[in-house]
């Protein structure tokens, strides 16, 4: 038991604290996120690239109701007749749309026979810095387009709703927001405009079919997570070789190890 005391020592204590914590973060925390935006990346190609042979379909076939939402059906490309309600237009700012900075244009659309629903008309750029360009107003005639069908997303925390340049403007593409800013209801699931459709902006292309890199940090960090231990054992196994070696190299007069002044003395030539 005297020769493993020193792993008591709050050095070593300290390290075997962080290694254990690092671990459980790899499997628990790092791990998982990594895997978890990998999962959700896969799905999203495979949503992507299955939508660009299937036909578009009717929109009220997938959105019936207002509070209906599609997250199985993300990009798959709908149809909509309708008539858009130009006097609750939104912006969604800090966009970048090809590199650049942008404003996506967002206005709701009454369709027939359905819900009201969310379009994403495309992008306009800013001008001077972050002022809000003039924008070509939407159809008010009916009139029927097509998009691709897009998830709500998420609320950027400590980024409220404002109005600038007599527009609202918000700061992520969420329908529960974007409904309370409007005063309106909207459907859980937005849509985003194609090439070519009325009321149309700048045209927002479909995201890389792009798996990125979160596999493979995914399985890194579940081997950090595996790794970390087994070092701290081999420099524990190592630190018990050295001490014997130790031990058996510079025995006292009565066999037993020397202290730390008379290893001194001794290295020094000064022991008697």
């Amino acid at each position: 038991m005297r020769r493993l005391a020193f792993l008591l020592r709050p050095a070593w204590l300290a390290l075997f604290v962080v290694v254990i914590a690092f671990a459980y973060l790899c499997f628990t925390v790092l791990a998982p996120w990594q895997l978890g935006k990998n999962t959700k990346t896969s799905r999203e190609n495979d949503q992507i690239s299955n939508s660009l042979t299937a036909d578009p379909v009717q929109l009220t076939t997938i959105l019936p109701h207002q509070d209906s939402s599609a997250p199985d059906a993300q990009w798959r490309r709908v149809t909509a007749t309708g008539h858009y309600l130009p006097n609750a237009q939104a912006l969604a700012r800090l966009r970048v749309v090809d590199g650049d900075p942008a404003f996506e244009v967002l206005t709701p659309f009454a369709v027939d026979g359905g819900p009201v629903v969310l379009v994403d008309r495309g992008y306009v750029r800013p001008v001077q810095g972050s002022g809000v360009p003039t924008i070509a107003p939407a159809p008010q005639e009916s009139v029927t387009i097509t998009a691709r069908l897009r998830d709500s997303e998420p609320v950027v925390q400590g980024k409220d709703p404002f109005r600038q340049d007599g527009v609202q403007q918000v700061y992520s593409i969420s329908t529960t927001q974007v409904s309370a800013v409007m005063g309106m209801p909207l459907a859980g699931s937005y849509l985003q405009l194609v090439d070519g459709q009325p009321g149309g902006l700048g045209v927002i292309a479909l995201p890389h079919l792009d798996a990125g890199p979160f596999l493979s940090y995914g399985i890194q960090w579940i081997a950090f997570g595996i790794i970390a231990p087994i070092l701290v054992g081999y420099f524990v196994y190592a630190e018990i070789g050295q001490r014997r070696r130790e031990k058996a190299a510079t025995p006292d007069a009565a066999g037993g190890p020397l202290t730390t002044e008379e290893k001194l003395a001794d290295r020094y030539g000064r022991r008697r």
